[in-house]
């Protein structure tokens, strides 16, 4: 995949597990996000992108969207000045019939966050990282989406914003399969049940997370940090672990190439 002139990603190839989260892991510069974005139709993209077996590689971002993906990106994409309700009033889709028939799902999203329920007319802007991520993911499961993409939705928050964010993507998998890129190994050990690995826009290992966090040589190689250290929110419920089994069919399988 060429942007400006430069080549990001190399060849990467995994699966998203059906059910849980799935983590998209690696080094900074190392093409998550590019990755990410590539899925969502936001950046060109060469190769094979299958939703449920369907091709969705030559969609656009709008048509991917509407096929089932929910897309929470890295800075969250909160307006400000809006409110809360209003923020999650804009993400609603035109109901079509097949795939989008249904009212949009509030009951869902006051179920597994009925704080955003109780703050509906504050404005978003005046929300906590914590609260405006619950925002984002809120949006995205409005939709009844098949899957949910989150970007480094820790990134820059406190650690008891962290948490906070840790038990919304724990609600929120429940309900919906996740794809989450993240660098905060705590909580990628705590909710993935499986992991793809990138490096240099490749990808370089694929499996269970808590193998490869288990594994001081290869988390240190791959990652760039040693595992065995202590990390915070324990070890993944055995819940959490059996829904993300590499058994499970994958809801996304992603073949990106240059």
């Amino acid at each position: 995949m060429v942007i400006d002139g430069l080549h990001i990603l190399h060849g990467v190839d995994f699966d998203v597990a059906s059910a849980g989260v799935t983590a998209l892991l690696g080094r900074n510069g190392a093409g998550k996000t590019t990755t990410v974005k590539a899925v969502m139709g936001l950046v060109p993209r060469t190769g094979s992108i299958r939703l449920s077996g369907a091709e969705i590689s030559s969609l656009s971002t709008h048509l991917v969207v509407r096929h089932g993906i929910g897309y929470a990106p890295e800075d969250r994409g909160i307006f400000a000045g809006l409110t809360v309700a209003e923020n999650l009033r804009l993400a609603e889709r035109e109901v079509r019939g097949g795939a989008e028939a249904g009212e949009p799902n509030y009951a869902l999203v006051h179920e597994l966050f009925p704080e955003l329920k109780a703050r509906a007319g504050q404005l978003a802007g005046t929300l906590s990282g914590g609260q405006q991520q619950m925002v984002a993911i809120g949006r995205t499961l409005l939709n009844r989406n098949r899957l949910i993409i989150a970007d480094e939705p820790t990134k820059g928050l406190a650690p008891k914003i962290v948490s906070e964010v840790a038990e919304v993507l724990a609600r929120a998998a429940e309900a919906v399969p996740v794809l989450l890129v993240e660098q905060n190994l705590a909580l990628v050990r705590r909710l993935a049940g499986t992991c793809a690995v990138l490096a240099d826009g490749r990808t370089a290992h694929r499996g269970d997370t808590a193998e490869l966090l288990a594994d001081e040589e290869a988390a240190r190689r791959l990652l760039g940090v040693g595992s065995r250290h202590p990390l915070a929110g324990g070890p993944r419920s055995s819940s959490t672990s059996s829904a993300a089994s590499p058994a499970a069919t994958p809801v996304v399988t992603t073949e990106v190439r240059p």
